[in-house]
């Protein structure tokens, strides 16, 4: 027989604690110094002695509201899922929901681009995944998928933008504040000299790469989320 693992931690299904006296700090306010740290420093940015400081207060404070780093990061993820909107697919079609929720959730990645790496680290049980969730499965089950099609339906819009948005992030992150033109001017030479060995490359990146990134960037993403969406209408 094989021993059971240890149940699943999460700060959405421990008891809530009992204590008289309220504590000098709510949990919307922890919340809310928590992500002003991710969203200006990123994850690495973010500790529970930093978060203690910004709020002024100690970490009995704190630790009142969440057992560690990772419950509190719960808390700040399922915030930020509440600015990720599903319309009702009952007023333009189960595919216009799914588009318009696909581009929300990446809207929202874009602002807080800390949060791709937290999806599926994390039980995502709180009051706003649970509504989005419920929303997209309402969107998905419109279009008559059920069961297991339901659930890989689904998957398949959250894994591509994240995806997306997760690489999208990372390229704004590390490029420098100069212009396309000026990237372009820079990369001449060099794919001047790639061009004999690799002259695909070379043409593509004059073409496409001389163009406005954000261009870019939306063009692939629509395209990427049309395919999709087009194969998942397949399966109906």
């Amino acid at each position: 027989m094989t021993a059971a693992g240890p149940a699943m931690e999460t700060v959405w299904t421990r008891p809530a604690r009992t204590r008289r006296e309220q504590p000098s700090l709510s949990r919307d306010q922890i919340v809310g110094a928590a992500l002003e740290l991710l969203d200006a420093e990123g994850l690495t940015g973010l500790s529970m002695r930093r978060l203690g400081t910004r709020l002024n207060a100690g970490a009995t404070s704190v630790y009142w509201h969440v057992a560690n780093k990772d419950e509190l990061l719960e808390l700040v993820l399922d915030h930020v899922m509440g600015e990720v909107e599903v319309p009702d697919p009952a007023a333009g079609g189960w595919r216009a929901a799914a588009a318009a929720y696909a581009r929300s959730l990446r809207a929202m990645i874009h602002r807080h681009p800390w949060t791709v790496t937290l999806f599926g680290a994390r039980p995502m049980l709180g009051p706003n995944a649970t509504r989005v969730m419920d929303d997209v499965l309402g969107a998905l089950g419109h279009a008559g998928f059920t069961g297991f099609d339901l659930e890989y339906a689904v998957s398949a819009i959250v894994d591509y933008v994240i995806g997306a948005a997760g690489g999208e992030s990372s390229w704004a992150a590390g490029q420098p504040e100069v212009s396309t033109a000026e990237t372009m001017d820079a990369l001449r030479p060099y794919l001047a000299r790639i061009a004999g060995a690799h002259p695909r490359v070379a043409a593509h990146a004059r073409e496409v790469w001389a163009a406005e990134t954000r261009e870019v960037l939306e063009g692939r993403f629509a395209f990427g989320l049309d395919c999709l969406l087009d194969g998942i209408a397949a399966r109906l």
